[in-house]
């Protein structure tokens, strides 16, 4: 999402936005205490954001729009461990050759690589429009698997998504999900994306599981792909051993990204 929703607000509306994103009610008298401020200037602060359609009003407080909700959480996922996915990115391009079609999941991850692909003589799957719009700016060839849109992560899902991609087989999948741990394997808590990682991953004749450090030792609501769907993991950090092993023992290349 663009600067619409956060990058021209004062740090304090920011505040109040983030909030609104975790609570479903962000109280007047809470935000006074938490930002430091009277409540006179948190309910200015509000007035000013309910004016520009970011919250509407609430007895007392006041909540995100669905829309804005949908924007900020996008926004918050793409800021997180950018270093480590840009560093993630570069090493998952090593394993690209010329020549091969490369599927990419919705995650920001992928779309840190989806910037890497013009140096690569490649055509690329896209599941999400982010994806698509950079592959398009940077002049790599693609096919755009479409379906019903799903606003939070600006990827498709559904049965035409799912239809679709059960006819194609690209030579690399590139993924991320919320959390991994050798129990559960890899997990996501957004049941309309777990349907379509699954497929995707099914696809692809090699996949590689993109995860930052901060993805190990966290299990989300469902699982998208166990050990034995899992070809390489790349991650920023040494994993620690217990997941090391687990890793060896399922056969699943680590790769640690310099």
């Amino acid at each position: 999402m663009s600067n619409e929703v956060t990058g021209l607000l004062p740090g304090r509306q920011q505040d109040i936005l983030r909030r609104a994103l975790t609570s479903k009610v962000v109280r007047i008298k809470d935000l006074s205490a938490e930002l430091g401020v009277h409540e006179m200037t948190v309910r200015r602060d509000i007035d000013a954001l309910c004016e520009q359609g970011k919250l509407q009003r609430v007895h007392g407080g006041a909540q995100l729009l669905e829309r804005t909700a949908e924007e900020l959480s996008q926004t918050l996922r793409a800021g997180q461990n950018v270093e480590a996915k840009e560093r993630i990115a570069r090493a998952a391009l090593n394993l690209i050759q010329d020549g091969d079609t490369v599927a990419l999941d919705a995650s920001t991850t992928s779309l840190a690589l989806a910037r890497l692909l013009p140096t690569r003589k490649v055509q690329a799957i896209a599941c999400s429009l982010d994806a698509a719009n950079v592959l398009a700016a940077g002049g790599v060839p693609f096919l755009m698997v479409g379906g019903n849109f799903h606003a939070p992560a600006r990827s498709f899902v559904g049965a035409f998504f799912l239809d679709t991609l059960s006819r194609l087989h690209p030579d690399l999948v590139f993924f991320s999900a919320k959390g991994y741990s050798p129990g559960a394997g890899f997990t996501d808590p957004h049941l309309p994306e777990v349907g379509s990682k699954q497929a995707l991953i099914r696809s692809g004749s090699s996949v590689v599981a993109l995860l930052d450090h901060s993805k190990f030792g966290r299990r989300a609501l469902a699982t998208i792909a166990t050990h034995a769907d899992v070809n390489t993991v790349i991650t920023d950090r040494e994993p620690g051993d217990e997941y090391r092993a687990q890793l060896d023992t399922d056969d699943i290349q680590l790769i640690l990204a310099p």
